[in-house]
C-alpha cells in the first residue's frame, strides 16, 4: 500500500487508520548502513561457493545477530513519510518490498514527480533474476505495480490495486539502468486508470495498465 499525494495540509494522515509513522530523517543512519550491507549479504548468499567451514560459521554468526535485532520489532504497518524533490510528500510503509526504506531486500525504486507523473531509475542484480541474466518477470510486475500505485496517490488520492495488466515487450536485464515511469490516464469517480514503462537501454521492455481504487476516508462520503 502507497498512501502519497499532493499537499500535506490536503492529504490524509496514515494516523487516522491507526498507522505509526515514521519521518524518514527519523531512520538513524547506522540502520540503512545495516540495510545496504544486509542487502549485499543477500547477493553474497545467493551466488557464494564459500566452503562448508564458512558457511556454518557464517550462518552461525548471522543467527546471533538476528537474535540482537530481533529483540525489539516494529508495529506491522508502520509507516515512513518522504519528502519528495518536488515538494510533495509520500507516505509509505517502511519495510515495502520494492521501495522500503528498512527492507534490504527491496532493491529499492526510488520514485520522484515529473510533469507527466513519476519517474525513477534501479538496477537489479541477481538478487531479482529468473531466467539467466534476466529479471524475474514477477519483479518487473511488482516495480510496475508499485510505479503506478505511487502515480495514482500522487496525481488523486490513496488507493489499492483492483486490477494489473503487464505486456512483457522485450528481456529486461539485470545489470542494467531501468527507467520507470508511470502516469495517470482518467479517473472516474473512486477509480484512477494508470498506466506504467520500464525501459532498458532507451527501450520499453515491459507496459503495464491498472485500475486503483481509491481509499475511503473515515468519515468520508462516496462521491
Amino acid at each position: 500500500m502507497t498512501l502519497n499525494t499532493q499537499s500535506v495540509t490536503e492529504r490524509p494522515d496514515p494516523r487516522i487508520f491507526g498507522l505509526p509513522v515514521v519521518e524518514q530523517a527519523q531512520i538513524p543512519a547506522e540502520l540503512r548502513s545495516l540495510v545496504a550491507r544486509v542487502h549485499d549479504l543477500i547477493d553474497a548468499v545467493a551466488n557464494t561457493e564459500a566452503d562448508a567451514d564458512t558457511l556454518a560459521e557464517a550462518a552461525s554468526t548471522v543467527e546471533a545477530v538476528t537474535g540482537g535485532l530481533n529483540v525489539a520489532r516494529r508495529q506491522i504497518g508502520t509507516m515512513v513519510r518522504r519528502d519528495l524533490q518536488s515538494g510533495d510528500t509520500e507516505f509509505g510503509t517502511i519495510t515495502n518490498i520494492v521501495a522500503g526504506d528498512t527492507n534490504p531486500a527491496a532493491p529499492p525504486l526510488l520514485l520522484e514527480r515529473t510533469p507527466e507523473g513519476l519517474r525513477g531509475e534501479v538496477t537489479l542484480n541477481t538478487i531479482y533474476q529468473g531466467p539467466p541474466g534476466l529479471v524475474h518477470g514477477g519483479w518487473i510486475a511488482a516495480l510496475l505495480d508499485q510505479a503506478v500505485g505511487s502515480v495514482s496517490a500522487v496525481e488523486t488520492a490513496p488507493g489499492l490495486t483492483a486490477n494489473l495488466k503487464v505486456d512483457y515487450r522485450k528481456p529486461t536485464p539485470l545489470f542494467t539502468p531501468l527507467e520507470v515511469t508511470s502516469w495517470v490516464e482518467r479517473v472516474e469517480g473512486r477509480k484512477v486508470f494508470v498506466a506504467g514503462r520500464i525501459r532498458a537501454h532507451g527501450e520499453v521492455t515491459a507496459e503495464a495498465t491498472a485500475l486503483m481504487i481509491q481509499v475511503s476516508l473515515p468519515g468520508a462520503q462516496d462521491g
